[in-house]
Formats: structure tokens, C-alpha cells, sequence
């Protein structure tokens, strides 16, 4: 039914499942109650939208790092200890709260009043490139991109030790694998954790299908203590490169959750290098590259951010300590 419904009015399969699960779906007058039923050319369905209710959020004046802007999208750098959208313990001081006050009310309401224009989202602890939409067309079309797991995204992580083919213990890790050019590959299964819903868990039956891909970039210390690797996503999961990469036994530095405690070795990599990644505060985990189609014009669109001050300083100590130099 989704592909038949009017373009505008931001009708997606999930908001359509969402209606026909209220019962705001009839044909002929009779309540539609099967989300798999296949429309028919000459039926005619009456859909009742519920009333567009005003956002309780207000908007807050923050500084945005928009790295690019028109009519229909906006892309945003987000720091690192910004929250993506309100919810439970974090009503305000949100990313779209700063959004709202520099948009105004011109914020696609697919996401519902709770997270205007946000198509995708990030930890609030990891940095990076965002595309919000503006209008419900714009986000309805990029929507449709991360579904179909087309948008391009890269990540800059810094993980314990170095995830390599030449490793033997990564033969013996179940879902881990290595393709041509030493990529790490990592397929699973991610759900939440039975006994902490704030965590994800890997699961090999059940649970969303998740792929992983990560390449190192630099190594640091001999043997190895920590990397510089690239991640990119074939899937899109909460929490996916953290839990995935913890899942190898390549835990992301600073990762309270899911990190793990594995220690440097100031032998290998010096004692300031070691102290810097005991103290580093949150996940070194930046979102450094962003590609999509423009939803309106079907232009090929590609964002890259730096990586951030704390992360750079952090890397910059490690690729000291590797060469000897503290």
C-alpha cells in the first residue's frame, strides 16, 4: 500500500502499519486489520490521519556545526555529549532542540513530535555527520536510502590492539571473518541484552541481521596496543561497530559499555599513551563520512568531517608513544 499512497503526506510502510494497527485504515468502509494485504488497482482506501499535534519541545539558541544546507536537508556535525532528540533523561538541550530554534517550525514531523526531521541517529557520545530533514518528502526518500542500506558511512574508531588476518585467536571468534585487503568482516545477529535493555547483545539466531566492516589505518606499538581503523556499515544497528567490534576483541577505547578491560602496555606504547586511553571519557567513535542521494534531485552527495579535538589529541599521543618518543 505504501508505493500507492499520495506522495506528501510522508506515508510510509511503518506509519501505514502504524495506522492499520489503530484501525485508521478502512476499504469500503470496513476496517482494514492485515498489514500484508495487497492493495488492488481500482480499490479505494480511506485513511484517517490523526491530527498533527504541536512539539512540546521548545527550541534552545546552540552553535550547529552545518556543514551543508538547502531547501529540502541539512547536515550537521554533531559533538560529541550532544543527545540526538529528547527523550527520558534528556528533555532538553538536544540536538533538535538547537535544530528547532534554527529552523523554526521547518522540520520534517515524520519522526513524530518527539524527533522532527532526525532520519538517522548517533550515540550521544560519538561525534560526527547527521542529515536531518526538512520537509516529510526529504525525509520519506533518504528514509528509504538507509533502508535499503545505500547511504555511504564511514567511521573513525581508535580500538584495542589491532583487528589483523594474521591474528590465529580472530580464526577461532564465531561471525568474524577477513576479505581481501586484511577488512575485518563481522556478521551477526544484534538484539537487546536480556538482562541490561540499555545494551545490545550478539545473537547467531534471532535478533537483526548485522555486518560490520573495518580496515586499520594505523597501528600503534609493538606488538600492537591500539589502532586507528575505518568502519563502515553494511547494516545499521544500535550500538553496531561498539558491540561488533567488542564482539572481535578490538573493544573501542573509552567504551564504558562495551569496551571491555583490555590494558595497554606501557612497555610497548609508554606510559603517557597508556594514561591518555585510561582517561580518554567517552568512545572514540566519529561518524567522518556521510553519502546519499539529494531526495529532490537525485544528485550523488558526499560529506566528510575531521576527526574532533579529543580524538585527534588521543591520537596523536598514541602514534607518539608507538614510535618510542614519550
Amino acid at each position: 500500500m505504501a508505493r500507492d499512497a499520495p506522495e506528501g503526506h510522508g506515508l510510509s510502510r511503518s506509519k501505514l502499519a502504524g495506522l492499520i494497527n489503530a484501525g485508521a485504515v478502512r476499504l469500503q468502509g470496513v476496517v482494514v486489520d492485515n498489514q500484508r494485504a495487497r492493495a488492488v488497482e481500482g480499490q479505494v482506501y480511506q485513511v484517517m490521519l490523526p491530527e498533527v499535534v504541536e512539539s512540546h519541545i521548545l527550541p534552545e539558541q546552540m552553535a550547529l556545526d552545518i556543514v551543508y544546507e538547502d531547501e529540502a536537508l541539512l547536515v550537521v556535525n554533531k559533538p560529541a555529549g550532544l543527545v540526538v532528540h529528547p527523550a527520558p533523561g534528556s528533555a532538553s538541550g538536544t540536538l533538535v532542540n538547537g535544530l528547532l530554534a534554527h529552523f523554526g517550525a521547518g522540520l520534517s514531523g515524520i519522526g513524530g513530535a518527539a524527533r522532527p526531521g532526525i532520519v538517522h541517529r548517533i550515540d550521544k557520545d560519538t561525534s560526527g555527520l547527521l542529515v536531518v530533514a526538512k520537509s516529510d518528502a526529504a525525509h520519506q526518500a533518504l528514509a528509504a536510502q538507509f533502508a535499503a542500506h545505500s547511504v555511504a558511512r564511514e567511521y573513525k574508531a581508535l580500538v584495542h590492539g589491532a583487528p589483523d588476518h594474521a591474528d590465529p585467536r580472530l580464526r577461532g571468534v564465531k561471525g568474524v571473518s577477513f576479505e581481501p585487503g586484511n577488512i575485518l568482516r563481522i556478521t551477526t545477529q544484534l538484539a537487546r541484552h536480556k538482562h541490561d535493555r540499555q545494551r545490545q547483545a550478539v545473537l547467531f539466531h534471532g535478533g537483526r541481521h548485522a555486518v560490520t566492516r573495518a580496515r586499520i589505518e594505523r597501528a600503534f606499538g609493538t606488538p600492537p596496543q591500539a589502532a586507528l581503523v575505518t568502519c563502515w556499515l553494511e547494516t545499521g544497528r544500535t550500538h553496531q561497530i561498539r558491540v561488533h567490534m567488542a564482539h572481535a576483541g578490538h573493544g573501542l577505547i573509552g567504551d564504558k559499555t562495551y569496551g571491555g578491560r583490555r590494558k595497554l602496555s606501557a612497555k610497548a606504547i609508554g606510559e603517557t599513551a597508556v594514561a591518555a586511553a585510561r582517561q580518554f571519557p567517552r568512545q572514540a567513535l566519529h561518524a567522518a563520512t556521510l553519502g546519499f542521494r539529494h531526495p529532490l534531485s537525485g544528485e550523488e552527495m558526499s560529506f566528510s568531517a575531521p576527526l574532533p579535538a579529543d580524538m585527534a589529541g588521543l591520537l596523536a599521543v598514541l602514534e607518539a608513544g608507538g614510535k618510542g618518543k614519550q
